[in-house]
């Protein structure tokens, strides 16, 4: 029988089985309503994918903790966990300061970008080149989603499919690839002051 013609719960029940292509058959069902759900909320497409990864991340793993209920609204909730989770993110957010005019337009967006001095350029190169090198200290397996996300511009189901894991498996390695990265960052910077 074809996965496109399973239930959500029969997908469910064949993903904790064992069958990571039952939950990317979920992932592809419901794509479409959960980004759009979460570009709704946040109007901007960069955090929106950001958001959508970790829906369905979060989604993964409450599913394999047990903790959906076999309701058959699978749909609303993880609808639900998208639009939390961007609400979410635009309360972090609102605690950035921004400065805005009397329409409430951030002011920033007026400004036009100067081109880069020499000395900015040269920063650039230098943060580019530690950025590879501390790519270079994460698992294989995690260098291997960045690059081919970041530097090859393949998109998730590509890299599960090149690499040969669920796309969730994928999205996982991804996940921790950037904490590790932020971790290393955040290291460098205390051990400079």
């Amino acid at each position: 029988m074809k996965k496109t013609s399973l239930s959500d719960n029969e997908l469910i029940l064949g993903y904790l089985a064992g069958n990571d292509s039952c939950f990317k058959t979920l992932l592809l069902r419901h794509k479409n309503k959960v980004f759009s759900t979460i570009y709704a909320v946040v109007n901007d497409r960069y955090i929106a994918e950001e958001i959508f990864q970790e829906t369905f991340i979060k989604a993964c793993n409450q599913i394999r903790d047990c903790r959906y209920s076999d309701d058959g609204r699978f749909n609303r909730w993880i609808v639900r966990i998208a639009r939390n989770m961007s609400i979410d993110y635009l309360r972090k957010a609102k605690n950035k300061p921004t400065i805005t005019d009397s329409e409430g337009n951030d002011i920033f967006s007026y400004l036009i970008i100067k081109q880069d001095s020499a000395e900015d350029s040269i920063i650039k190169r230098e943060d580019k080149s530690n950025i590879r090198n501390l790519i270079k200290l994460l698992p294989v397996v995690q260098q291997e989603v960045i690059i081919m996300r970041h530097y090859g511009d393949m998109s998730f189901k590509e890299i599960a499919e090149a690499t040969q894991v669920s796309v969730n498996t994928a999205l996982g390695r991804m996940r921790y690839a950037l904490l590790n990265l932020r971790k290393m960052l955040i290291q460098q910077e205390m051990n400079v002051q």
